[in-house]
């Protein structure tokens, strides 16, 4: 069986792997979205902007919609690897824990230890690598033990998962202008994009949001394939060494284009954020750092959806934000 195409992303698809994670017996949440207006957020352009919490989901992001639609399509007592530098990780973790299956993750060294911590606490395995180890320890995990590999990001179940989050987007604010998502491998952004422009919102300007230190899809888009590179960011879940196949399709198909935010701005988003009563973490911020910092195109009176994809940051981390202490 080959690798699946873009073509297999249909609205069917998306809408039967909606059920399956409202469903989910992982208790995935149908986040708030709120106004901007109702925040006491900093804006300097006039425009209707709505705020995605995706932040307050379920395991603190929005990976676990993902990982519930790849958990239901699996045997339940199978065992699973993957890599992850935390957030995936943690619902991998979660969902194992709740079916009864084996499991292990391999995360980069550069990823924070509370976060291995964390995994490890739902009774998963953690091995720690070299980034630029982390797909050869993966397999070698199934080649010899016999592990089945779920990906984190470049996987047709896990990407019609994170589709949920558009057709929740779209079922508060029908006819977005403008909705910008984070971008690190690709998944979260192929999903969204997929479920707004395929539910017939054919005017809407979809734009992913990566760090410049990781940028792997801006990259491909320049090279017309998925790329990868030495990634660098304090936004360590933006930050996979290469850009998903399936996402690097979907997106070239539906996304308008991939702007960049520097650390420096990601940095500033986290205090902002925090300082207004939202936990968000850096990876989940970058779509609120580009629209503060005026990185999208042509926002001036427009129906927006900020998307902040999730919020685990622990104390040891925050301490590095000056305007997050206590």
């Amino acid at each position: 069986m080959g690798e699946p195409s873009e073509d297999a992303v249909t609205l069917d698809l998306l809408r039967e792997a909606r059920e399956t994670v409202r469903n989910s017996p992982l208790g995935v949440i149908n986040t708030p979205m709120i106004p901007w207006c109702q925040t006491t957020l900093p804006l300097n352009i006039s425009c209707n902007i709505h705020i995605k919490l995706e932040n307050m989901q379920r395991t603190g992001s929005f990976k676990i919609r993902g990982v519930a639609n790849q958990f239901a399509r699996r045997s339940k007592d199978g065992h699973f690897v993957t890599m992850s530098a935390g957030n995936y990780g943690k619902s991998f973790a979660y969902a194992s824990k709740h079916y009864g299956s084996k499991g292990k993750v391999v995360m980069p060294e550069t990823a924070p230890i509370s976060r291995s911590i964390l995994i490890q606490s739902f009774g998963v395995e953690v091995e720690r690598v070299p980034t630029s180890s982390l797909m050869h320890v993966v397999n070698r995990c199934v080649q010899e033990d016999n592990m089945t590999f779920l990906h984190s990001y470049d996987d047709l179940d896990l990407i019609a998962g994170h589709a949920s989050l558009g057709m929740e987007v779209l079922e508060v604010n029908p006819e977005p202008d403008v909705v910008v998502v984070c971008c690190g491998g690709g998944g979260l952004l192929a999903g969204v994009a997929a479920a707004i422009k395929l539910s017939g919102c054919d005017k809407t300007r979809i734009y992913g949001v990566e760090p410049e230190g990781a940028c792997t899809m801006y990259k491909s888009f320049i090279e017309k394939k998925p790329v990868g590179m030495d990634t660098k960011s304090i936004a360590s879940g933006l930050a996979p060494p290469f850009a998903g196949r399936l996402p690097y399709k979907l997106c070239q198909r539906y996304v308008e284009a991939i702007v960049l935010v520097s650390d420096e701005e990601i940095k500033a988003a986290v205090s902002a954020l925090y300082r207004s009563g939202l936990v968000v973490e850096p990876s989940g911020c970058a779509a609120f750092a580009a629209i503060v910092n005026n990185k999208i195109p042509e926002l001036e009176g427009k129906n927006i959806v900020c998307i902040l994809s999730g919020g685990n940051i622990g104390k040891d981390e925050l301490a590095n934000f000056p305007d997050c202490q206590n």
